[in-house]
């Protein structure tokens, strides 16, 4: 394992925004993780940890050790008739893990096609599209403790998973780093096909008797129509959450504006696309020099090439007071600033 000095993370990020790491090392299994954790020469130093780089936005430099965890591994825990549990490690591709269930058949995760990022992240962020969250197949997440290297393991109800939340991101924030995560995958899966333009998709890709691998397809079709390739724009995908609002709230704003959509989170919340109030907003297809709004996904920020963070951090500030102004609701960062 080498620390590296100066070291760029400009590939490390998916906003492909140029940031300097003091110090830099990619560790490559629990024991190098904890090895580099006790170290006397870096107990003191301050820690970054990161992972696909897919859902930060660099503001700065970073004065701290950055630990990449690039874990591999797909482990079979045990399966009986229903149901197959997987123990990954935390550096798999997301993506890759995804392609895995779908050409085994194994039901769960096959809304979640294309969604950039590691395994690691996948519970810190509780990843969702189309219906289906992360935590609806995670059983339990391995993690280490930075401060003294320990082992814990954490069920799926100590991980406090909430709407792109988790125990990672609230209480325990940059105290635990993610090794290994196991999922509990159905072998008779339940499709899940009703959110969004799934079934519009699938018709007009002409699936009459619909497989996982087929709302895979649908999925990854509608993705790659809406989103920009963080290989050719840089972007980190969604970068607001969409807002839950009071049902008496939304009945107000609809009667402003009928076709708002809005999906009941319960009796008494509605949540709305924040990607439309973006584009009613006027901020669609928005540029700013470097920078700006997607011309087809106006939830997607982008960097068009030698921008920097400050920037796009002003202008999610810039979009987050036109729809509140217009709206009335303040819209969340999912991206983590750094």
């Amino acid at each position: 394992m080498q620390i590296q000095t100066n070291f760029s993370l400009r590939h490390f990020n998916t906003f492909g925004l140029e940031s300097t790491a003091r110090y830099f090392a990619e560790v490559r299994s629990v024991d190098e993780l904890t090895q580099i954790l006790l170290d006397p020469v870096w107990q003191q130093t301050p820690k970054f940890i990161l992972g696909g780089g897919s859902n930060v936005l660099f503001t700065k430099d970073i004065d701290a050790l950055v630990i990449h965890p690039d874990i591999r591994g797909i482990e079979k825990i045990k399966e009986d008739d229903a149901d197959i549990w997987l123990r990954l490690g935390s550096g798999v591709n997301w993506h890759v893990f995804v392609m895995y269930c779908v050409e085994n058949n194994y039901g769960g995760v096959e809304n979640l096609s294309l969604i950039p990022g590691t395994v690691g992240a996948a519970p810190m962020q509780n990843i969702g599209a189309y219906g289906v969250e992360v935590k609806d197949v995670i059983v339990s997440v391995e993690a280490v403790a930075v401060n003294d290297g320990t082992l814990r393991i954490f069920s799926k109800e100590e991980c406090r998973f909430g709407y792109r939340e988790s125990i990672f991101k609230k209480e325990l924030k940059d105290q635990y780093i993610i090794t290994n995560v196991t999922f509990k995958l159905s072998k008779n899966p339940v499709l899940n096909i009703a959110y969004g333009d799934i079934q519009k998709t699938l018709q007009e890709l002409n699936v009459t008797e619909v497989t996982i691998k087929d709302v895979s397809n649908a999925v990854i079709h509608i993705r790659r129509s809406k989103l920009p390739d963080p290989a050719q724009i840089g972007n980190a995908g969604s970068f607001f959450k969409n807002p839950e609002i009071a049902e008496t709230q939304f009945s107000m704003l609809k009667n402003r504006y009928p076709e708002m959509p809005g999906y009941a989170v319960n009796e008494s919340k509605i949540k709305v696309p924040a990607g439309w109030l973006i584009e009613k907003a006027g901020w669609k297809g928005y540029r700013e020099g470097s920078i700006g709004v997607h011309e087809r996904q106006a939830l997607v920020l982008v960097n068009y090439g030698g921008g920097n963070g400050n920037e796009i951090k002003l202008l999610s500030e810039k979009i987050q007071d036109s729809v509140e102004e217009k709206f009335g609701i303040r819209l969340s960062a999912e991206v983590n600033f750094v």
